[in-house]
């Protein structure tokens, strides 16, 4: 016993030190991600298969990454970069509505494109056959690679050619990503990889400067890719406000003080309990539905849905409110003003788009100004405007913030003028996700990372 024992403890030290080096080599072949690479803590797992990511700790396997070390020393740092690139390009915490393996699979293609994409003598490896096929299959659907257009790819691939692409791009297990991406703890720990992520785009644009070239252009775009729609419940709150409302205030009141009044005066109490407290919460805003042709109707309503469920889920409104929704393509087509949380549900149950134009985002804006000017907004926060992005924008900036949201279809936006805010929204957020072809076309997970 003391010497199996013994033997574990070697085991460990040896596998620890070999991770160290690998994750030493990494950060000089990629300087730009030195960061990145050095975030997550290396840890032992004694019960593993290989490599998993929690984006707190890399969690690894002593006799697997010291047989792959010997073996194939080479693919070991291939996986230690790959896990890490999850976390660069937020997968673990973008799956929202998507199914899970199918989810897995999409992310597991997206780091793969990447590095094998990348310029670095300690990653390269031949690309087979299957790899340049779907790439190029890929290419022709997504026109961004990323993991978002690559799932929603994905889907219209049958059960056989998905476990084929799983037995080809499979490098670490994904148990250990946030069960709950959108738990409190699982977004914090998102948005400090997103500043990683931040970092690293930044760095690799510096790097590609002075080298003279866009060096690992591809890397660059999906953690662009990555930047995006997670923070939308956080983004609703830039349109609140501080506010006064009846309702009591237990943190600004003293019981000690209070009570000690009524002993010794008798119906005197010292401090009275305060009947209104300060909330920050949304009292005037406005929604702009782009109608035109190329916006689906289906996904118009599943974000109005959406949207209200989460103002109403996290107590974002005061419940005397002036919500102006706006229809517009080339002009203003409809309009309706909600004033409470019960005008709400009526008002997505019986919503009937209007439009099919082309799209100018000048009408709505304007009509906006117009009713501010007029009285209608006591406190207008700001615009939420959902479109497709491609329109006629303002030639001046409106005297309230205006938010674009575009629903990420692969292909690139246009820039809206640099006084806006631009936030890119996943279809899966709103509408149900797509199953995948066959309930077992995922199988158990390899019993062991390959061998190349």
């Amino acid at each position: 016993m003391p010497q199996a024992q013994s033997q574990a403890e070697w085991e460990q030290a040896l596998a620890a030190r070999a991770m160290a080096r690998v994750q030493a080599e990494l950060c000089l072949a990629l300087r730009y991600m030195s960061a990145a690479l050095g975030a997550p803590r290396l840890r032992a797992a004694e019960n593993g298969h290989g490599l998993a990511i929690d984006g707190e700790a890399l969690w690894y396997a002593p006799a697997r990454v010291l047989g792959l070390y010997r073996r194939n020393r080479r693919y070991l740092t291939r996986a230690v970069l790959h896990s890490i690139l999850h976390c660069v390009f937020g997968h673990l915490w973008l799956r929202g509505r998507r199914d899970p393996a199918l989810w897995g699979l999409a992310c597991d293609i997206a780091v793969e494109r990447a590095i094998d994409g990348l310029d670095a003598e300690a990653l390269r490896r031949p690309v087979g056959w299957l790899r340049q096929k779907t790439y190029a299959e890929l290419d022709e659907r997504c026109a961004l690679f990323a993991a978002g257009p690559i799932y929603r790819a994905l889907c219209g691939y049958g059960a056989e050619a998905l476990a084929g692409l799983r037995r080809e791009f499979f490098c670490d297990s994904h148990h250990l990503w946030p069960a709950d991406p959108a738990a409190p703890a699982a977004q914090a720990l998102g948005r400090r990889w997103e500043q990683l992520g931040r970092q690293t785009q930044l760095s690799a644009q510096q790097l590609g400067r002075e080298a003279g070239a866009g060096a690992d252009a591809a890397l660059r775009a999906q953690v662009q890719a990555g930047r995006s729609r997670r923070s939308y419940r956080d983004f609703l709150r830039r349109f609140a406000a501080w506010h006064e409302e009846a309702r009591l205030d237990p943190d600004a009141f003293d019981l000690g003080y209070y009570t000690y009044g009524l002993r010794t005066y008798g119906d005197m109490p010292l401090i009275e309990p305060l009947e209104t407290r300060e909330s920050k919460k949304i009292r005037d805003f406005a929604i702009v539905l782009d109608t035109s042709e190329s916006t689906a109707g289906a996904l118009v309503k599943a974000f109005l849905r959406e949207t209200f469920g989460l103002l109403r889920a996290q107590d974002s409104f005061f419940r005397a409110c002036r919500v102006w929704v706006l229809q517009c393509d080339d002009r203003v087509r409809a309009e309706a003003l909600l004033t409470d949380l019960d005008d709400l549900d009526r008002f997505c149950a019986g919503l009937v788009l209007a439009g099919g134009g082309g799209t100018d985002f000048r009408p709505a804006l304007e009509r906006i100004e117009a009713l501010r000017a007029q009285g209608a907004f006591s406190d207008l926060r700001g615009v939420l405007y959902f479109t497709d992005g491609r329109g006629v924008y303002p030639s001046r900036r409106p005297p309230f913030e205006v938010a674009f949201l575009f629903l990420e279809d692969g292909t690139q936006r246009p820039e809206p003028p640099p006084w806006a805010m631009r936030l890119v929204l996943q279809p899966e957020e709103f509408l149900p996700a797509a199953a995948p072809p066959a309930p077992d076309w995922l199988g158990r997970e390899p019993d062991e990372m390959p061998a190349s």
